[in-house]
């Protein structure tokens, strides 16, 4: 593969999909209704855990030690990452060679079903170890399928796209992970404020769990019944397709994946403190009410959910780095005081915590276009899945776990938020060194771009 800088390679057909024709209008709504439905079944789950992680604590783990149990629940909570790799091999693969609704619509069947059987596992009292073993497996299954939805559905609805819009149609996919996380909180909001602590402890915590089985089936319905992409399309008519992509992107985009897995580990870590850890760490750190920490949960995500369109068109206006290089240095700036406030009362951790949601916004929705810009359409799903689930896996998924335990080693509530500035200023020096614009870039290339 010889490589190129910025155009497609001689006699690769054009594709796009750029027009204002009804017809074209209404794929594109079809593909952002399936993107949606089921990005959002595979991030409620996520949202949901984090909703009732002292719950689980306390069902599934002996309570020999408060913070032994947390800890454990946090770790299982991660061990659901240790199967993003394998996921993100085969549904990167899958998706480089069979195409990308077929992927996604195994992704989402995979979640939903494993979300639904932690929904009925009976808890530690009933079966002991096996418990939180088979609660561990579940897990397992769930970062399986996650491995491949994010960068798979990034790809999908942007190869969709029209040109000079790319980061606003996919902002969906974005704005999608906030929307299911205000929902899980909502949930959790309303099932901890009307059930008395038995009947939590019984049968409410299993009630999230448990929405995820009709959500599923929705979501498979509606991407069974889309196309594949017409960049994918293409490939397939110019028998372009790899027979061995993860290879291939390893091989001829080591820079992009690497890059890629540099910036996102800063959107990994803030959107899992910010969202997965928040909750635990506002009732058991800062010492709030459960329902103050949920109800200060669901307003920072609302605030990323209304900032991801805003920051989405600012990305496509000004370029994708820009605005990867204005959010870290936004954290490695206002993480502290944002902490700082969290610990201030219930205004001030509400106007910490939205700092943070507005800054995961900016990082999150520049990073979706840019992951798919970056690598050649043949190579894309597998490169992508490669580099974002590296850093989900060995930054996000222990995000919570880690920042428990830097607050018990240390002795201070700011601990993770030293964490968070540490990686926000690595994830600058990647971005200002490494990253090559891509705003421009076109989707259908099949040549690799070199610095």
């Amino acid at each position: 593969m010889t490589p190129q800088t910025g155009h497609p390679a001689p006699g690769v057909e054009a594709v796009t999909t750029q027009g204002t024709d009804s017809d074209e209008r209404a794929v594109r709504r079809k593909v952002a209704a399936a993107t949606t439905i089921g990005n959002f079944v595979e991030w409620f789950d996520s949202g949901a855990y984090a909703i009732m992680s002292a719950t689980i604590a306390g069902l599934f783990f002996p309570q020999y030690d408060k913070t032994a149990a947390l800890l454990a629940t946090w770790a299982v909570f991660a061990g659901g990452f240790i199967a993003r790799p394998i996921g993100a091999a085969f549904f990167g693969r899958y998706g480089d060679r069979i195409g990308r609704n077929r992927m996604l619509a195994l992704s989402v069947l995979c979640m939903s079903g494993a979300t639904l059987l932690i929904g009925v596992l009976p808890s530690y009292a009933t079966l002991g170890i096996a418990a939180p073993v088979l609660l561990f497996l579940l897990r397992a299954v769930q970062g399986f399928s996650t491995g491949g939805e994010y960068t798979g559905a990034s790809a999908f609805i942007m190869e969709y796209a029209p040109e000079g819009r790319r980061a606003r149609y996919a902002s969906v996919v974005a704005l999608t992970v906030g929307l299911a996380s205000v929902a899980g909180a909502l949930t959790g909001l309303v099932i901890t404020s009307t059930l008395s602590e038995s009947a939590l402890e019984s049968w409410g915590w299993r009630i999230p769990f448990l929405l995820a089985g009709p959500l599923g089936l929705i979501g498979l319905y509606l991407r069974s019944r889309i196309d594949d992409t017409p960049v994918f399309r293409a490939m397939e008519r110019r028998d372009v397709v790899q027979d061995a992509p993860l290879r291939g992107a390893w091989r001829a985009c080591r820079r992009q994946i690497l890059t890629l897995f540099g910036y996102s580990i800063t959107n990994a870590v803030s959107y899992y403190l910010m969202s997965s850890y928040m909750i635990a760490y506002m009732s058991e750190e800062v010492g709030y009410t459960k329902s103050q920490a949920m109800l200060t949960s669901v307003i920072a995500m609302l605030a990323y959910s209304v900032a991801c369109p805003v920051m989405a068109a600012a990305s496509d206006r000004f370029g994708r780095k820009p605005m990867l290089l204005a959010a870290c240095v936004g954290f490695a700036v206002t993480t502290l005081p944002a902490f700082w406030l969290i610990g201030r009362g219930l205004g001030g951790a509400i106007a910490g915590t939205a700092v943070l949601a507005v800054l995961v916004s900016v990082i999150g929705t520049s990073n979706v276009p840019a992951m798919v810009e970056m690598f050649p359409a043949q190579l894309r799903a597998s490169g992508s899945a490669i580099g974002y689930t590296a850093a989900y896996v060995l930054f996000g998924g222990t995000a919570p776990f880690v920042a428990t335990g830097l607050v018990s080693l240390a002795g201070t509530p700011l601990a993770p938020g030293f964490y968070l500035m540490a990686l926000a200023a690595v994830s600058a020096v990647v971005v200002l060194c490494s990253f090559r614009e891509t705003l421009h870039l076109p989707l259908n290339r099949t040549t690799v771009l070199e610095r």
